[in-house]
């Protein structure tokens, strides 16, 4: 099922953890295809040190990258599915 739309600045500033409740940082901005509109990931701002734990992929400014394909729900919180991180 796919998500919702919503605007990006309802999701920029959200705080991202994993469906188990740990808490990866918060959503700096989001990167997508500008072509299409496809989202592609979201780059947190103040990433837990849990996130060193999941080999997540870097910005060129070492900027912890979460993949769009791994989010399963967006409300008061960005949640993602932590084995999809992996």
């Amino acid at each position: 099922m796919p998500l919702e739309k919503k605007p990006s600045k309802e999701i920029i500033g959200r705080l991202v953890v994993t469906k188990e409740g740990k808490r990866l940082g918060m959503v700096k901005d989001l990167t997508f295809e500008t072509r299409t509109g496809e989202l592609i990931q979201i780059i947190l701002k103040d990433a837990t040190p849990y996130t060193k734990n999941l080999n997540l992929e870097l910005s060129d400014n070492k900027e912890v990258l979460i993949p769009y394909n791994t989010i399963i729900a967006i409300g008061d919180f960005v949640v993602v599915n932590e084995e999809d991180l992996m």
